[in-house]
C-alpha cells in the first residue's frame, strides 16, 4: 500500500512537472558535491605524494640530512623491520591502548561533571573558576609532579593524558548545557516533567553534536596527552620509543614513530567521523 501510495504521488507531481525540476536540481546539487569531494581527495593526494617524493630525492641528492630527517624509503624499512621482530606492534599497542583507556575516562568524566554543575547551579558557581584555572594550566609542566605523585608507570601516563583534555570537556559541555533553549524546558516543565526528564529528553539528546565534536578533539588530545607521559614515564610505547631513539641517536625509528603518530591520529578521526555520520 506504501508503494502504491508514493508512485500516485510521484504521477501526480510528475503531472505538474514539479518532479522533474526537483529531480533535475538535486541530481546537479549531488554531482556537484560529488565532483567537489573528487576534487579536495585529489589535491590532498597529490600534496602528499608531492611532499614525499621531495623528501626522498632530497635526501638522496643531499639538499636534505638522511641522517637527521631520514627519508620515506628508510621509514618504510624501518618499519619492514620492526614488524618483523614484533617492537612495532608491541609499542603501538600500548600506547593505541592508553589512549583509550585515556579517552574513555576523559569522556565519563566530561559528562558526569557537566551533569553534576548543570544540576547544581550553586556547585558551578564554586568551582567554574577552579576549572577555568586548571585548564589553562599547562600539562606538560605537570607531568613531573605527577611522577612524584603516582610513580613513573601507567598510571602517571594514564592520569597525564586525562589532564589535557577533561578540564576543557567539562567547561564546553556544561555551557552547552546551560545555553539550552527556555522554551524547551518551559515545554517540559508545563507538562508535568521534572529535572530528571529535562536532563533525559532535552539536555542530552539535544547536545549530542557537541559531544560527538569533543570526542574528535579529545581522542587526539588524549593521543597528546599520552605521548607526553611516555616521554617521562613510560618503559614502553611510542613516546618511549621517541625518546629512547633519539638519546642512541637511531633517528629512523625516531621518525617513524613520529610517522606511526601521524597515521594512527588520522584513523581515530575518520573513525570518530563515520561515528558521526551514523
Amino acid at each position: 500500500m506504501l508503494m502504491k501510495s508514493k508512485e500516485v504521488l510521484y504521477r501526480n507531481l510528475d503531472r505538474t512537472g514539479e518532479t522533474a525540476e526537483i529531480s533535475s536540481a538535486q541530481k546537479e546539487y549531488l554531482q556537484g558535491c560529488k565532483k567537489e569531494a573528487r576534487v579536495i581527495r585529489s589535491w590532498q593526494w597529490i600534496i602528499m605524494i608531492l611532499f614525499l617524493g621531495f623528501w626522498e630525492v632530497g635526501a638522496r641528492a643531499g639538499f636534505i640530512n638522511a641522517f637527521v630527517f631520514s627519508s620515506p624509503s628508510r621509514v618504510v624499512a624501518t618499519i619492514v623491520s620492526m614488524a618483523k621482530d614484533g617492537s612495532l606492534w608491541y609499542h603501538t599497542g600500548i600506547t593505541l591502548a592508553e589512549t583509550f583507556f585515556s579517552f574513555f575516562l576523559i569522556l565519563v568524566f566530561g559528562i558526569g561533571i557537566a551533569i553534576m554543575l548543570w544540576w547544581n547551579t550553586r556547585l558551578s558557581g564554586i568551582f567554574e573558576p577552579y576549572l577555568v584555572m586548571l585548564n589553562s594550566l599547562p600539562k606538560s609542566a605537570l607531568a613531573p609532579v605527577f611522577i612524584v605523585w603516582l610513580g613513573a608507570n601507567m598510571k602517571t601516563i594514564i592520569v597525564a593524558a586525562v589532564s589535557v583534555a577533561v578540564f576543557g570537556t567539562v567547561l564546553t559541555l556544561y555551557h552547552s548545557f546551560a545555553g539550552t533553549e527556555e522554551d524547551k524546558l518551559k515545554l517540559i516543565t508545563t507538562l508535568g516533567g521534572t529535572k530528571k526528564d529535562i536532563l533525559t529528553k532535552v539536555i542530552l539528546p539535544g547536545n549530542i553534536p557537541t559531544v560527538i565534536s569533543l570526542m574528535k578533539v579529545n581522542l587526539g588530545l588524549a593521543l597528546v596527552g599520552v605521548i607526553i607521559g611516555e616521554f617521562l614515564a613510560a618503559k614502553a610505547g611510542l613516546g618511549y620509543l621517541i625518546i629512547y631513539a633519539s638519546q642512541v641517536f637511531k633517528l629512523d625509528i625516531v621518525i617513524t614513530s613520529i610517522f606511526i603518530l601521524c597515521v594512527i591520529s588520522v584513523l581515530l578521526y575518520h573513525g570518530i567521523a563515520r561515528l558521526e555520520k551514523k
